[in-house]
């Protein structure tokens, strides 16, 4: 008995010392994890550029520079901690493939970029706390040359806390980085269809797609306008305009935002309710496939300036801008959808893919808004009337508010 019981005293004094240990082990691991001044990160794309995002609890010393054989990026960072985290960040973008830490002397982490392609460092800086951010280090790459890359190589050319070319001075709470206010006249060109020989889609009683067209474009005009924007017409009277001009005209104007403007037709007349369309060489359905393939009289895909690059990297520039105009057409499509369902009959699947080569600019965001069916008898009716166009154009202005104030916010991060 008295054996048993000792077995027993033996047995369970053993689980309490494994609990235990286990509760230590757990604490130190919170402990180490909650210490980390560097929890996360995040890796923005823009046309030709990336921009690496660091979250932290404090302001901290850094040194950032590129290494050669194989191409890296490497950000170190003194007297804070880093997060292993950072090393399970798999987001895919076209420049960085893989992030590792190490050490770096005695008190620093260094953060190490593999790279895909050969990139140059923009500018490094902290951004102090801010609304809901804490501390922020910002690290911009833009894609370059070999010739650009090996020029940008070793501790030459390092931007560090202390002696960074782009060092940006921090403010205090008090004084926070002011941001870009919307009265920065943000650009718009809207593109009422067709026009002059080409009617587009005749409607139920006859009346003509180019004329609604535009008087929805001259509407919508006049209200972006009284919200500060800038903007202007790929037409203004019945004129025709092949769409390679209509995408010209949108990047003489350096627009920020394009919007073509058109009204749907369909052999069966009960077809009805409004659709957005952006950007895909792989349409969304047949639909979408066979209105894309009336509307692209002529097809066009718009060039950057690129006459300073190589081919290589203006291959890879044109990729990038393609890849984020489409995300930023997406963006604001979903705002168009979210505002239109408040006031008018959407179709199913609203936000729609189709490959209109009006929409084809790289590097501008662009959207196509077809406000309805004409070959419908009411959504004729209603879009003939000025006051359902208005509503139109009210909530089309909210959605392109929501846009740019979207935007504004994800450029800071």
């Amino acid at each position: 008995m008295k054996k048993a019981l000792k077995n027993l005293s033996q047995f369970f004094g053993c689980r309490l010392l494994c609990s235990l240990l286990l509760l230590c082990a757990l604490f130190v691991s919170w402990s180490a994890e909650a210490a980390d001044g560097i929890k996360s990160m995040r890796i923005g794309q823009g046309v030709g550029t990336v921009r690496i995002v660091f979250d932290a609890d404090k302001k901290f010393d850094y040194k950032v520079f590129l290494l050669n054989n194989p191409k890296r990026l490497v950000v170190d960072t003194f007297d804070i901690n880093v997060s292993k985290k950072l090393e399970d960040y798999d987001d895919k973008n076209n420049l960085v493939s893989q992030t590792r830490l190490g050490t770096v002397g005695t008190d620093g982490t260094r953060i190490v970029f593999d790279l895909k392609k050969p990139a140059i460092i923009k500018k490094a800086f902290m951004l102090p706390p801010q609304s809901t951010f804490g501390w922020r280090f910002v690290v911009d790459v833009s894609v370059a040359s070999e010739r650009e890359f090996a020029s940008k190589v070793g501790s030459d050319h390092i931007f560090s806390s202390d002696s960074s070319p782009t060092k940006v001075a921090s403010k205090s709470r008090s004084n926070p980085v002011k941001t870009v206010k919307k009265d920065s006249k943000k650009i718009i060109v809207l593109d009422p269809g067709h026009g002059g020989r080409d009617p587009g889609a005749i409607g139920y009683s006859g009346v003509y797609e180019k004329n609604i067209t535009l008087a929805m474009g001259k509407e919508l005009k006049k209200i972006l306008e009284k919200e500060g924007y800038k903007v202007y017409l790929t037409r203004s009277t019945d004129i025709f305009i092949p769409l390679r001009e209509r995408v010209r005209i949108a990047r003489r104007y350096k627009a920020d935002l394009f919007l073509s403007i058109h009204a749907d037709s369909a052999v069966n007349r009960s077809a009805k309710g409004l659709s957005v369309y952006t950007l895909s060489e792989t349409a969304s359905d047949k639909e979408a496939e066979a209105l894309a393939e009336r509307e692209n009289k002529a097809d066009v895909i718009g060039g950057l300036n690129l006459v300073e690059h190589s081919k290589e990297v203006s291959d890879i520039l044109i990729n990038l801008a393609q890849r984020e105009s489409m995300n930023r057409s997406s963006e604001f499509a979903t705002f168009m959808v979210q505002e239109m369902r408040k006031s008018v009959q959407l179709v199913d699947n609203t936000h729609r893919f189709a490959g209109f080569a009006v929409l084809k600019a790289p590097d501008i965001p662009s959207a196509l808004l077809e406000m309805g069916y004409l070959s419908n008898r009411t959504e004729e009716r209603l879009l003939k009337q000025a006051s359902y166009r208005k509503k139109l154009a009210v909530s089309t202005t909210k959605a392109v508010n929501k846009f740019f104030d979207n935007m504004q916010h994800a450029s800071i991060f």
